[in-house]
């Protein structure tokens, strides 16, 4: 239902959320500016993160990538090799910065809770209570071969495993008491009896004994993200999660309608419809006007689709090698191959190659676009661009009706991408009161405003934490 009337504001106090995603394993991230820095480098990291804490965002997030990616074969040209693991990274990035919250993107199929659990509970130590946990799974072959592994969880089984690695974890990370370590030098024992619990699970994905060794973080838990679009990731969200990533941030009535279904989700699994932050990814483009904002977002387009890209994109639509063609040429005149989706090789396929290689011709046919124009008009739509007043006053509305909690930012350029948006979108939406001044917490908990984690809650109880 589309939430119109100025008067009709269902949260008129609410705060919008922001993140950044330091992915640049795709072409969304250009590569060939002169401003473009190194995706490896740690300055890198610690000039987005810091850049993010002074724009006083939430959380920085970082990418997995447990193998590169091939198509056909061939190695993908935009994937990268040389990034720390990403617990690594964001353990060293907890001392340089202060506030901001750090999330790992770890993965539940090539993993065991036991040394997971243990790692995160580091990080949350470290960083007193930043820490946040990107629950993701993989299923396919192509990832496993990585581990001697190779396809041997099911597609239905990676929500399973993941819940019950989940499961696990925050065992783990109850198995502490908060008072379980003296506060006093002389306390007559270090650690308080009865105070750290065995942890003794057996299902059918694991089988754990364990004694923690680590104590909880200020903030209990770390936060737990989730990304999933089908239905079994919303409900998987709606159990287990904090914060929701999602592809519904771009439309407001689109981005209305995954949030009220969320919220549909969330209370009938017993939890408060307030419960999960939603923030959609997104890329943000800021101009002084509207058409230096749209002529920006124009030369972005083409920066991002390269040539190159262009040809890899159709190529995968197409099923042929079209590394050879013209991308500013016409469209290839053969028919699509259609070839099985398994996603073998780290780059899914489309499902229906004919109906929307129709669609591209038609529509190509009729603007006269080449096939690199068809790509950057047809290919996936994403992020929002305008005037930090004009955005400003669309994310007010967005947070206000309850369409999102906020937005997880992917920079179309590293390290300098976010300095448009803390130096001019920020202040505009602190103008309109939607964006904090100060950061009021310390943990990333208190920045989301989130409850205390789920395992720390009575039947009744809901209150914040912190």
């Amino acid at each position: 239902m589309t939430r119109t009337d100025p008067l009709d504001v269902p949260r008129p106090d609410a705060q919008l959320h922001l993140g950044v995603f330091f992915q640049g394993v795709n072409h969304w991230t250009i590569w060939s500016d002169q401003a473009s820095g190194s995706q490896i480098d740690p300055a890198s990291y610690r000039r987005v993160a810091r850049s993010a804490e002074r724009g006083l965002f939430d959380a920085f997030f970082l990418g997995e990538g447990l193998r590169l990616r091939e198509v056909d074969g061939r190695i993908h040209d935009l994937d990268i090799a040389g990034r720390p693991d990403a617990l690594t990274q964001l353990a060293a990035l907890a001392a340089v910065t202060e506030r901001i919250g750090l999330v790992s993107t770890s993965n539940t199929t090539f993993n065991e809770p036991a040394d997971l659990a243990r790692r995160l509970s580091g990080l949350d130590l470290l960083s007193e209570g930043r820490a946040g946990w990107n629950v993701v799974t993989t299923d396919n072959a192509w990832t496993g071969a990585n581990f001697r592994r190779g396809g041997y969880l099911d597609h239905a089984d990676r929500y399973r495993r993941a819940e019950e690695f989940l499961t696990v974890a925050r065992a783990i990370w109850d198995g502490w008491d908060d008072r379980a370590v003296s506060g006093s030098s002389g306390a007559p024992v270090w650690a308080a009896p009865g105070g750290v619990r065995h942890v003794h699970h057996q299902g059918t994905q694991f089988d754990v004994s364990l004694v923690p060794t680590l104590p909880r973080s200020s903030q209990g838990h770390p936060v737990i993200f989730q990304a999933g679009d089908s239905g079994e990731g919303r409900d998987f969200a709606a159990r287990n999660a904090d914060v929701i990533f999602s592809a519904h941030g771009n439309d407001f009535d689109d981005a209305l309608a995954f949030a009220d279904d969320l919220r549909r989700r969330l209370r009938a699994v017993g939890r408060p419809d307030d419960d999960l932050r939603i923030l959609p990814g997104t890329e943000i483009i800021i101009g002084a006007t509207e058409e230096e904002a749209l002529e920006k977002k124009r030369w972005i387009r083409l920066q991002q689709v390269t040539p190159a890209t262009a040809l890899g994109i159709a190529g995968l639509l197409w099923g042929l090698d079209l590394s050879d063609r013209d991308a500013d040429g016409a469209l290839p005149a053969e028919d699509p191959v259609v070839a099985e989706n398994d996603g073998s090789f780290g780059a899914r396929r489309v499902a229906d190659p004919r109906a929307v290689v129709a669609e591209w011709r038609e529509k190509a046919d009729a603007h006269g676009w080449s096939l690199r124009e068809t790509v950057i008009a047809l290919g996936p739509q994403r992020g929002h661009v305008g005037t930090p007043a004009g955005l400003a006053d669309k994310f007010a509305h967005y947070v206000r009706h309850g369409a999102v909690d906020g937005f997880n930012i992917t920079p179309y350029l590293i390290p300098d991408g976010l300095d448009d948006i803390v130096d001019l979108l920020v202040p505009a939406l602190q103008e309109r009161g939607v964006y904090r001044t100060e950061y009021t917490g310390t943990t990333l908990r208190d920045h989301l405003g989130l409850r205390e984690p789920l395992t720390h809650r009575s039947s009744t109880g809901r209150r914040q934490a912190g």
